[in-house]
Parts: C-alpha cells; sequence; structure tokens
C-alpha cells in the first residue's frame, strides 16, 4: 500500500506518525492476529516470492501497525497487515542464510485504518494479470535477454519444467492466443496446440476443429502426420540418429508423451530404410546371396518359393572345437555349483563358451551353395524395432530348370516311363509284342485294385497310418508343387494378415515362424525322400511334426458371412483341451480394442477388470484420452474379452455334477 509518506523513520527513534515509511529488523516483525487471509500460503508460493526478492529486491513495501501490551504500550515489535508472503519470504531466506534475521524491512505504518479491512482490500481488489500476458512475457525474457529456463525459474522461483510450459505457451500463435483472451479456447486447449510451435499447422487444425475440441482430439489432429517415439520405426533409427539427420522431436510438456514424436515421417522412413541397407548389403557381402531386398513391412515373399537349410556335418576341426567348448563349460558349471553370484571371471567366461558354442551349433544348418546362389533374403523391420533377416527365397525366373520329356519314352509292364536308351530292343515278334506297355484302361483296374487293398491293410496298422498321414501333411507344408503323397488330405492354411492387420509382425507369428523354419531345416531337400525321413522319426518327434502340420489349418476367425455353428463349437472345445492363455500373446490397446468400442463398454471393462472406483476416475473423460487411459489401467490385469477367453474344461467329477443339476433342472 502507497500512501503519501511523509517522514522515514527507523524503530529506535520517536513513534512514527501514520503514512511513515520504516526499517524495521525483521525479528521484530509478526504475523497480525488480524490478517484477513486465513488460509496459509502454498511453499511454492512462498519460494517464488523468496526467488524474486534475491533477484530484485522488495518491490512492495509491508503496511504495519505497532504491537502494544496490556496497558496500551508499544512492545517494540509490528504486526504485518499486508504482506505476510512477503515476511514468510524473508524469513524463508534467514533459514538458508542468505541474511541475517535483523535485515532491516521497508515497511509503511498505517495506525488510522482497520487493519483486518485493508488486509481484505489488498486481497480483494486487484486483478491477477491474464495468463496470456504472463506466458508472452516469459517468452520475450527469454527472446529479448537470452535467459535459459534456469535462469528464468530462480528469478521467479518456479522450477525450469514450468518455464518451459509457459515459454512453449508464450509461442503459440497469436491467434490461438487471442482466441484464449477471448474465451475462444480453454487453457487445456491451448496446452494442446502447444505440442508444435508450427503456427500455421495450429491454425489449420483450429480452423478445421468440428463440435469436438477436446484437448486429446486437438493432439491427436496435431500429431497425425507425426511417428510417435514408440513406434518401432522410431526405435530403431533412435532419437541421436534422427537428430542428427536434422530431424525434429516433438515434445508435448503437459501431459507424458512417452519420448514425443518424430516431426519428419518422411525423413524417418529414409533413415530406417538406409539402416536396413546397410545391413542388408553386410549379410549379402558376408553369406554370398544373389540379391538382398529391403521392407519396412514384410512382403510375405509375393509368391516366391522358400529354401530353408539343410543338416551338414562339421568340420573335424569345428567339432573337437565344440567338444572342447562343451567339456570347459560342463567343467565349469559344476565347479561353480551353488554359488548365488559368479565372480566376473567366470562370468566373463561363461559368456565366450556360450556364444562359441552356439556359433558352431548354427555351422550345423547350412543353405547349399546353388540355393544362395539363385536365392535372397529380405531385411524388414521387426514388431519391436529390431531388423529381422529372412533368407532363402526364390524368385521364378531364378529357379532351376527341369529337364524336358524325352521324345519316344515308353512304359514298362509296370507301368513305368523310360527313355529311348532303356527301351527293350525286341528279337522277334513275340518278344516285340511283349514290350508293348499296357493300356492305360487296364492300368487304371489294376490299381484301383490296389488302391483297395491299400486301403483295407492300412487301416489295420494305425502307426503306419499316423506316418502316412504325416508324410502326406509335410509335403504340403514344406514342399511346393507336385503330389508327393497318394492319401488324398489336402492342408489348407487361411491368411489371417487379411483379417488382422499387422498380425504376422506380432510375437506370436514370429514364433511360429521359428518353429516352422526349424522343421524345415531338418526336411530333406527332396521330396521324394520325405517318407524315409518320416519313418525315421521317432514317435515323440513324428507327433510334434503332426501337431505343427496339424496347427497350421487352425481356422477360428469368425466372419458375419460364414455361419458355421459347429466348427465355432469345435474351436471352443479345442482352446479348453489345449488350455489356451491369451494374455500370453494379446492386450487390450487403443489399437487392438480400447478405441474400436464405446466409451460404455471401456467404462464396463475397467469396473470389471480394476473396479467401480477406477472406472468413476475415468468417466469424465473424451473417448480418445478414456481409451489412452484405460490402455495404462488395463496393461497387468490380464483382462481378455470374452471372445478371446477360453473355458476350464471340467473335471470327471465336475462333469457328473453338472450332469446332475442338468437332469434335475428338467
Amino acid at each position: 500500500m502507497t500512501d503519501t509518506i511523509e517522514t522515514t523513520a527507523t524503530v529506535s527513534e520517536a513513534p512514527a506518525e501514520n503514512g511513515a515509511v520504516l526499517f524495521v529488523p525483521l525479528n521484530k516483525l509478526k504475523k497480525s492476529p488480524r490478517n484477513a487471509r486465513r488460509t496459509p500460503h502454498s511453499e511454492a508460493h512462498i519460494e517464488a516470492l523468496a526467488a524474486s526478492i534475491a533477484a530484485k529486491g522488495m518491490l512492495q513495501n509491508l503496511v504495519v501497525e505497532p504491537e502494544t501490551d496490556a496497558g496500551g504500550e508499544p512492545t517494540g515489535f509490528y504486526f504485518v497487515t499486508i504482506g505476510e508472503g512477503r515476511r514468510l519470504a524473508q524469513m524463508l531466506r534467514v533459514k538458508r542464510k542468505q541474511i541475517k534475521k535483523t535485515e532491516a524491512i521497508r515497511c509503511v505504518l498505517d495506525t488510522e485504518n482497520d487493519a483486518t479491512e485493508i488486509s481484505l482490500d489488498e486481497n480483494v481488489t486487484r486483478e491477477a494479470m491474464h495468463p496470456a500476458d504472463q506466458f508472452e512475457r516469459f517468452r520475450e525474457l527469454a527472446e529479448n535477454r537470452g535467459w535459459g529456463a534456469e535462469e528464468i525459474a530462480a528469478r521467479f522461483g518456479v522450477t525450469a519444467h514450468v518455464v518451459r510450459q509457459r515459454l512453449r505457451l508464450g509461442a503459440v500463435s497469436p491467434k490461438l492466443m487471442q482466441a484464449y483472451r477471448d474465451g475462444g479456447l480453454s487453457l487445456d486447449q491451448l496446452m494442446a496446440f502447444a505440442i508444435t510451435e508450427d503456427h500455421d499447422r495450429q491454425e489449420q487444425v483450429y480452423e478445421n476443429l468440428s463440435w469436438n475440441r477436446d484437448p486429446s482430439t486437438i493432439r491427436r489432429d496435431l500429431t497425425r502426420m507425426n511417428v510417435a517415439a514408440t513406434d518401432r520405426r522410431a526405435i530403431f533409427v533412435g532419437a541421436d540418429a534422427y537428430a542428427e539427420a536434422g530431424g525434429t522431436i516433438i515434445r508435448d510438456l503437459f501431459t507424458e508423451d512417452r519420448g514425443g514424436y518424430f516431426e519428419d515421417a518422411a525423413l524417418l522412413d529414409r533413415l530406417v530404410i538406409d539402416k536396413l541397407e546397410g545391413l542388408a548389403a553386410r549379410v549379402q557381402a558376408a553369406e554370398g546371396w544373389k540379391w538382398a531386398s529391403v521392407h519396412i513391412d514384410f512382403p510375405h515373399a509375393h509368391g516366391m518359393r522358400r529354401s530353408y537349410p539343410h543338416p551338414v556335418d562339421l568340420s573335424e576341426e569345428d567339432a573337437a572345437a565344440y567338444s572342447a567348448a562343451q567339456q570347459d563349460y560342463d567343467r565349469l558349471s559344476s565347479e561353480y555349483e551353488g554359488y548365488e553370484e559368479l565372480p566376473d571371471e567366470a562370468d566373463r567366461r561363461f559368456g565366450e563358451l556360450e556364444a562359441e558354442i552356439e556359433r558352431i551349433d548354427a555351422m550345423r544348418h547350412a543353405y547349399d551353395a546353388d540355393e544362395i546362389a539363385r536365392g535372397g533374403v529380405f531385411v524388414i523391420l521387426n514388431h519391436d524395432g529390431t531388423a529381422r533377416i529372412e533368407r532363402g527365397f526364390i524368385r521364378a525366373e531364378d529357379e532351376a530348370s527341369r529337364p524336358e520329356d524325352v521324345e519316344g519314352a515308353t512304359i514298362t509292364e509296370d507301368g513305368e516311363i523310360v527313355g529311348e536308351d532303356a527301351e527293350p530292343q525286341p528279337d522277334d515278334e513275340e518278344a516285340e509284342d511283349a514290350g508293348k506297355p499296357l493300356s492305360d484302361l487296364l492300368i487304371r483296374d489294376l490299381t484301383a485294385h490296389r488302391t483297395l487293398g491299400l486301403r483295407l491293410a492300412l487301416g489295420e496298422q494305425p502307426d503306419m497310418a499316423l506316418v502316412a498321414v504325416v508324410h502326406a501333411l509335410a509335403a504340403q507344408t514344406f514342399y511346393r508343387g507336385g503330389e508327393a503323397s497318394c492319401l488324398e488330405i489336402r492342408l489348407t492354411s487361411a491368411y489371417l494378415a487379411s483379417h488382422a492387420d499387422g498380425i504376422e509382425d506380432t510375437p506370436a507369428a514370429k514364433a511360429l515362424a521359428d518353429r516352422h523354419a526349424g522343421w524345415a531345416s531338418d526336411m530333406p531337400r527332396d521330396v521324394a525322400d520325405l517318407w524315409t525321413f518320416i519313418t525315421g522319426l521317432d514317435h515323440a518327434s513324428l507327433m510334434a511334426l503332426l501337431a505343427h502340420c496339424a496347427a497350421l489349418t487352425v481356422n477360428a476367425v469368425r466372419v458375419p458371412w460364414e455361419q458355421k455353428p459347429n466348427a465355432r463349437a469345435m474351436a471352443e472345445e479345442l482352446a479348453s483341451a489345449v488350455t489356451l492363455d491369451m494374455t500370453a500373446h494379446w492386450t487390450p490397446t487403443v489399437q487392438s480394442y480400447l478405441g474400436r468400442v464405446t466409451k460404455a463398454h471401456i467404462l464396463a471393462v475397467v469396473r470389471k477388470a480394476v473396479g467401480h472406483d477406477a472406472a468413476e476416475r475415468i468417466a469424465g473423460l473424451k473417448k480418445t484420452e478414456m481409451a489412452q487411459v484405460a490402455e495404462q489401467i488395463l496393461a497387468e490385469t490380464g483382462w481378455l474379452p470374452s471372445v478371446l477367453r477360453t473355458a476350464r474344461p471340467l473335471s470327471r467329477d465336475a462333469e457328473s455334477e453338472a450332469e446332475a443339476i442338468a437332469q434335475a433342472a428338467e
């Protein structure tokens, strides 16, 4: 309060008149019992005042009145009627040893006005600066004086993060700032626009806003063309490499952005391709493939035939090295058995031995030199932001040519086709007649009887029937073209990528592909040798191969135009029988589920999985923000929609009990 000052005095002089300026020692100032403010000042406010006073001094004097004893005599102390916050700020500076407790504080004496009234007046008859003005002034301090966020923070007693937020808000388009001043935008909406400093983009999104002006919608529209830092492309390239290439990362200073947004999607894609091409070139040079092709998404081979590595024998040198490494590993394992923590040297040696064993193990399978010379590799971006190398693809034009049928070939009496060189040379007319091939009609007749005999015999030998079925399935699963089995069993496998975008880049799909590649690498190179391979498998391996081939035929996809109630029921029974747990393969995210259902559905899910209180906390959010928050809430709950849940198989006792209940209900 600044009335006309007539005199200036210190407290040691004669009593001053009303309106005099006094310099009172800090330890002689007390909080006034008639101060209108009953709610204490916040710690943050006192911190800000202390920082301001330290940087700029006391910009406003205190208003005080003398304290008197019961007899009405002055005690030498003064009550602070106006400026209690500044008094507390100075006390904080004393505590921090920035000033002494006897520091002289400039005060104005008021002995005429009612202390309670002027204390109230001080807090009521004033108008705070509009936040827009504050944001712009902070920006001007940074631009005109060159102060960084830390220096500004120190001078105003706030955190550097708060300063960065205000600087970002101060840099919003003047058009949007005026809309905020005029009440056309809320502070939350302005903060959403501040995610980018591109004024043109801000104004474009502002002009195109519909009735839905939720901050999450604004952020989504502003970053629609950007790439989240959690995207596999951003993970693969890395923020540092992207920044070095001139890319800008947009950071949201007002919400959790999990690393921000990569602004230039085209630049990021180019960096991904460049890095993949570098890796592809190294693989091609080291392994000798005819070609290498890079893709961000797996091209699914474009109909190419794929070959896999085949088992090969180790050289004597490699076999000896493997044996030595394994012996050392076993010896160390015995030596340090029971140790809770390995010594550094032992831990290092274990790592070296494991790497050596894995290196030599990898040499047990190799591609044919001819396949490498004609084939190629795809180098693609995996679902987790790592590079994925898929080898052994053969283009149609690189397929090995097959020998043409020899003209003049004949069929032996057993129905076997032979060439001219193998054709029997008759010595006489009778021999010439005997060398004529059997008629097609007769061959059909005879082989029909043979087929009947095979059906009867195979049906009496279950073990051999199992081998024949596995052979038929494996021939179709791992070999291309031709009929390699006399069993007319047809294997079909639905293309799941046509039903669920990106499904083939998931961890589950990668695990299935790895299992398939493991079997493929064990298969003989020629399908003609497959029967011998299958019959040579032990029972466990035979059953495992059968399970893999059968698994590829499973189709439990529900589509509206197909009505297969029995197949659907069988899928449920199969899931129960194999105790399928989809929590290992699927989680509810905005993309996979929450962004594709209603708000009511999201709330019902959260209520069931977490509880009523959690659902109530997000009930007031807009759809997009609700889905994002729900994703975090549900992350570790293991919740699944009903279509993904697996019913537990009933025990025999439970089945009997269920039957009894059903009979009683009838």
